[in-house]
């Protein structure tokens, strides 16, 4: 097999994206009693190289001395052309294992638009679609992440679904799996491994629908399989698993860096914000742990990038003693510290001045929304001030690219909050004049980007409808005709892409339908542009006998049974309804670091209360 393949890389794109061997990948002897574990990211190697769960899991299954994991990922098309020519299965990097020779393989769901990849690593590795057609000698195949908060539409596909943080749950199943190696069939492993919590076995569950086509009830097959799945939480993460270092590709990535998780969950309380909600409750690692974090990955990378990644970084407790250390510790070294997208009422100058020594990059800013009314229904809790004075504080530091990040097609929109948007630019544009002695300084570049917005299962709109194709590029066409300046550039989102994002983003199970027929048709990699067939995707749904506007243009009642209702993430569904009429209210809700909004979480666990966060807790 690998003389096969070493023949035909040289034919190839890059054909690093196949090799192995990157500083930091794990060897392993492969015996007869180890448990194979093949990472299977539905993406490109340069995507899948750049996520931190891959990187977290990948090191933690391999420091199991009896367990192997490895990693394969989606293949350009030039490589699948000549793989499925020569009728070569689709392999692990690490030792060119075809996918269905492990005993897992597990697909991490972070977008809607990769799961026809899925199906199409599946196909190429030798493993039938449907977890109903496989038997005992194919692999358990795992899906997990973010999307895994509704696993309705690609159920059919899965033996197991991790609902909720996956290190301690992962490791339970395996577990559980090495201890009766041949002893269970898999119909009797899955039956065990549904009492752990976190684990969904969708094929030990039934749903029925009303002629109209809502979900009249959902219930598990046996007496001893919960009726209700609760996610899995990491409590401490001072204690959880964290490497010491990060697979150094030996090419460059979406993000070629280092990365250090500070914490899990926000309490700010956006209303669109799905995360927000399913990461509850906030836990924060303590400063001497990142401290020990970074040095470890710095020392055993080389990478000269550290990025402080968590939901809203700013938010973090210690955050100037961590970039102190960090700047103090690695200034000399030339080692610069990344932050992401920055709430603008948390942009610290004094930070950014520290951080902008090492090395200047662009920055990104968040406020969502043109107007304070339309902050306010999205509970973003920030001002026009806020983002005025941010970006003013950035000029004067030698700044001059700045993006702006909004969404589009919010409830209760209207053109004013269009407006907004546009107006909210050229006063950035206005700020950089005005707090930059240079007038001539061409250097100056604004970038707003807005994405389509796509109700999502478990936040206060899961309810709402969703704006049309044809609503959505009008609002477009009115920001870009009302946008016009050479210091100010304007990206958006297809929205036809948007539509199936929120198709299967709300859906049920009669999806797997309609996404086994796409993928027939040749539906995958739609998140690039140049492989999206939105015409492909209407005729899998026609033919299916399935309408995508009942998923996205219809308004849902409270009361209706939800695809996703078997699912309890802690966030009970009172607490999402009273935040949706308080959105249609424009009332804010408060940040809850500090102080209790009783979202439920409280009483999801026992023995667990959240906590009032302060320097000295950290």
């Amino acid at each position: 097999m690998n003389n096969i393949i070493d023949s035909i890389l040289p034919k190839v794109e890059t054909p690093a994206r196949y090799v192995g061997n990157e500083i930091n990948s794990v060897k392993k002897e492969i015996s007869a009693d180890m448990l194979r574990f093949c990472m299977a990211f539905p993406d490109v190697y340069e995507v899948g190289m750049s996520h931190l769960g891959i990187k977290i899991l990948y090191h933690m299954l391999n420091d199991r001395e009896k367990t192997y994991c490895e990693r394969a990922f989606a293949p350009y098309p030039d490589m699948e052309a000549i793989l499925r020519e020569k009728d070569i299965p689709l392999f692990s990097i690490e030792t060119k294992t075809p996918l269905n020779e492990f005993d897992f393989v597990g697909f991490t769901l972070q977008y809607e638009m990769s799961y026809t990849n899925i199906l199409n690593m599946m196909d190429m590795g030798g493993i039938p679609a449907y977890s109903k057609d496989r038997t005992e000698d194919d692999p358990l195949i795992v899906f997990g992440g973010p999307c895994a908060y509704n696993p309705e539409p690609v159920a059919d596909f899965a033996d197991i679904i991790v609902i909720g943080e996956g290190e301690e749950v992962i490791l339970e199943v395996l577990d559980l799996y090495e201890s009766n190696k041949g002893n269970y069939t898999k119909e009797e492993f899955l039956k065990e491994a549904a009492k752990i919590q976190g684990v969904y076995v969708p094929s030990l569950y039934q749903a029925e629908y009303y002629e109209d086509g809502t979900l009249k009830s959902f219930v598990p097959l046996h007496d001893d399989v919960p009726a209700k799945i609760k996610k899995r939480f990491v409590k401490d993460l001072n204690k959880v698993y964290y490497p010491d270092k990060f697979i150094v590709p030996y090419i460059e990535i979406v993000h070629d860096r280092s990365m250090l998780e500070l914490f899990r969950g926000c309490t700010r309380g956006c209303r669109f914000c799905q995360a927000g909600m399913l990461y509850r409750p906030l836990r924060e690692k303590s400063l001497e742990v990142l401290k020990k974090n970074a040095d470890d990955l710095i020392k055993n990378t080389g990478y000269e990038e550290i990025s402080l990644s968590s939901l809203s970084t700013m938010d973090y407790t210690c955050l100037p003693e961590l970039t102190d250390y960090l700047l103090e510790e690695y200034q000399d070294k030339k080692i610069s510290v990344g932050l992401p997208s920055l709430r603008i009422d948390s942009f610290s100058i004094k930070t950014a001045e520290k951080i902008q020594k090492v090395r200047k990059t662009g920055l990104t800013f968040a406020p969502e929304a043109g107007t304070q009314r339309m902050r306010d229904v999205i509970n973003k809790g920030v001002t026009e001030e806020d983002l005025i004075q941010s970006v003013g504080e950035a000029f004067k530091l030698g700044w001059g690219h700045v993006k702006l990040y909004f969404m589009i097609g919010l409830p209760t929109e209207t053109t004013e909050d269009l407006d907004g948007i546009i107006k909210m630019a050229f006063k950035v544009l206005d700020t950089y004049n005005q707090t930059t002695s240079d007038k001539k300084n061409k250097k100056i570049k604004i970038v707003v980007s807005t994405s389509s917005f796509v109700p999502k299962a478990f936040t206060p709109f899961q309810w709402v409808a969703q704006d049309s194709v044809e609503d959505i590029g009008d609002k477009q066409k009115h920001i870009i005709k009302n946008m016009r300046s050479k210091m100010i550039d304007y990206s958006w989102h297809d929205p036809h892409v948007s539509r199936l994002e929120g198709v299967f983003a709300r859906g049920d199970r009669k999806l797997s339908e309609v996404l086994y027929k796409a993928y027939k048709k040749g539906c995958k990699a739609d998140g690039w542009k140049d492989s999206f067939n939105y015409e492909a995707w209407l005729e899998a749904f026609e033919e299916a006998g399935i309408d995508p506007d009942f998923y996205t243009a219809r308004k849902r009642d409270f009361d209706e049974l939800l695809p996703w209702d078997f699912i309890d993430i802690g966030v009970t569904k009172s607490f999402l309804a009273k935040e949706h009429e308080k959105a249609l209210k424009e009332e804010l809700t408060p940040f809850c670091k500090f102080r209790c909004v009783n979202c439920g979480f409280n009483d999801f666990e026992e023995g667990w209360k959240c906590r009032v966060y302060s320097k000295n807790q950290i």
